[in-house]
């Protein structure tokens, strides 16, 4: 079926539907990971997002229930070069088109990748609009200059468990009826108990604290930090999650009012949202850094690692005390800050994606440090 993407500063692809009829719009951004499409379509930090993969051929290994990062699709639209409906896979279950159906999910290819891909890093991310009804270029242009700009919305707040819940044999378990939120909530299956502000959280992360012995209770993305206080935890994870860190002030004070009460571990909007909640800046990146294969260098060990990366906006390291905070990570394409650490209190952050496996356990030392600081009772 005939389609046609239009980019809001004029550029027009034409290209052909795999999923049907259907149309929509968002902010366009590209992923340069080879493989890994599943964990891309259910990441809650794409929530909203038009993914373009810039390796050619997708769809190959299908789909399959163990590799969601969430309950379910989280960007509004698929683009690739060359679709693969043959899958071969022995633990898929179905098509990556019949994935993206079921839940109504546009998917396009025929897509000039490499000219979209180089388009958007020289213009940057911007929005961009698909259909297969209207294939008029100016009607589609001017689809996309309407939709809202993703700067100063809080889109984190949009993909946050509405209710708390326990992490048990890798997957989520609800809490019983009328369950109270302080220490009695602890079932004692782990050394450590964690609660992980849910920002956007992807399952593989609970997966890893969960492999550092910790009981993980997962609360919305807006409990306050009286009650987290009120769970008596080792430790407090802040997670990932999609957009601008700016307007989620909630997290941002949440975060500040529990500074020095217990050891915490944030990751990419975490990241950003401990920067602010100890007064750094944040700016948004020109395209983004979306892919498997991102070089970032460990400052006090000269390290490089390959990392997994899904980000529009970063920590502006200037704006750091660096009496207080310790930079611990660049990224080596564009020297953008990668992670850092408090000198006195028990907390460190990382841009990046250390559950995602790229390297493939180059950064999983981060669990182990953050379990050590448990350990250490926070100090």
């Amino acid at each position: 079926m005939k389609a046609l993407l239009a980019l809001e500063d004029g550029r027009t692809f034409p290209c052909r539907s795999f999923t049907g009829p259907g149309q929509v719009g968002g902010e366009i951004v590209f992923n340069t990971g080879m493989t890994g499409y599943q964990e891309v379509l259910t990441d809650p930090s794409y929530n909203g997002q038009l993914v373009t993969m810039t390796y050619p051929l997708i769809g190959n290994y299908g789909v399959n229930p163990e590799d969601m990062e969430s309950r379910q699709i989280q960007v509004s639209a698929f683009i690739i070069r060359e679709y693969q409906p043959f899958y071969s896979n022995y633990r898929a279950t179905m098509s990556l088109a019949d994935y993206l159906m079921t839940q109504g999910v546009l998917g396009i290819e025929e897509v000039d990748t490499r000219a979209l891909t180089r388009h958007l890093r020289n213009r940057g991310a911007m929005r961009a609009y698909i259909s297969t009804s209207d294939l008029d270029p100016a009607s589609l242009v001017a689809k996309a200059n309407a939709i809202p700009s993703m700067a100063g919305l809080d889109l984190a707040g949009g993909v946050s468990t509405e209710r708390p819940y326990r992490w048990v044999d890798n997957q989520p378990a609800s809490l019983p009826e009328g369950a109270v939120l302080d220490a009695s909530i602890w079932t004692g299956s782990g050394r450590y108990r964690v609660v992980a502000i849910d920002f956007g959280i992807k399952f593989n992360i609970l997966r890893c604290l969960s492999g550092i012995a910790a009981e993980v209770v997962v609360v919305p993305a807006t409990t306050p930090a009286d009650a987290i206080r009120a769970m008596a935890p080792d430790g407090i994870f802040i997670s990932n999650g999609p957009g601008d860190p700016e307007p989620v002030t909630y997290g941002t004070q949440t975060i500040r009012d529990l500074l020095n009460y217990r050891p915490m571990f944030g990751i990419c909007l975490g990241h950003q949202i401990l920067g602010q909640a100890l007064g750094a800046r944040t700016y948004k990146l020109k395209f983004g850094h979306r892919g498997a294969n991102q070089p970032v260098k460990d400052l006090r060990s000269g390290r490089v690692e390959i990392t997994s990366q899904n980000h529009g906006f970063a920590v502006d390291a200037e704006s750091l005390d660096p009496n207080e905070i310790e930079v611990t990570h660049i990224n080596l394409n564009d020297n953008t800050l990668e992670g850092f650490r408090h000198r006195r209190i028990p907390l460190l952050a990382v841009q990046y994606h250390p559950e995602a496996s790229p390297g493939p356990h180059d950064a999983h030392y981060l669990f182990e440090e953050f379990r050590e600081m448990m350990a250490a009772g926070g100090t």
